[in-house]
C-alpha cells in the first residue's frame, strides 16, 4: 500500500541505535532539507561529513522520486548513535511513504535496528570483561 501525502501532512517514524532515539517526521518538499531538534541544521548538529553522510544514506539508497523536509528530535547516547538513529527513522518513514523501497532499504540494512549495546559491568571486574591484574603472592 503506497501511502501518498498531501501538502502539510507528514509521516512519522521512530529510529533507535544504542541508547539514542530519534523521532523523525518527513514532509514532501521541493528539495531535501534537514532540521534537527527543532532549530539546528544538519551541518551544525552533525559536524563531520561522515555523520552527515550517514544521515543522508537512507534518502540516497531508496530510489524515491520525491524530495523531503526531514525534521528529527534526537535524544540519548552519543553523536554517532544519534546519526544512526536518525537514519533508521528516515528509513522507516520512507517505507511508510512508499513500500516499493523496502527491497533497497532492507538490503542496505537500514530497516533493522542495530542491536549492539554496551555490555554491563560485572562485580569483581573493572569493566565488563577487564579483570584486575592477577598476582601469585
Amino acid at each position: 500500500m503506497a501511502e501518498k501525502t498531501t501538502k502539510g501532512k507528514y509521516i512519522e517514524a521512530i529510529g533507535r541505535r544504542k541508547t539514542s532515539t530519534a523521532r523523525v517526521r518527513i514532509t514532501e518538499a521541493k528539495a531535501n532539507s534537514f532540521v534537527i531538534n527543532m532549530d539546528k541544521k544538519l551541518e551544525d548538529y552533525f559536524p563531520t561529513p561522515d555523520l552527515q553522510e550517514t544521515v543522508k544514506e537512507a534518502l540516497d539508497k531508496s530510489k524515491v522520486d520525491a524530495k523531503f523536509v526531514v525534521s528529527a528530535v534526537v535524544s540519548g547516547g552519543g553523536i554517532s548513535g544519534q546519526a544512526d538513529a536518525v537514519r533508521h527513522g528516515i528509513s522507516r518513514a520512507i517505507l511508510k511513504f512508499d513500500d516499493n523501497t523496502k527491497k533497497e532499504l532492507k538490503k542496505a540494512g537500514f530497516l533493522k535496528r542495530d542491536p549492539r549495546m554496551k555490555e554491563r559491568k560485572k562485580p569483581g571486574l573493572k569493566k565488563a570483561r577487564k579483570a584486575p591484574q592477577w598476582s601469585k603472592r
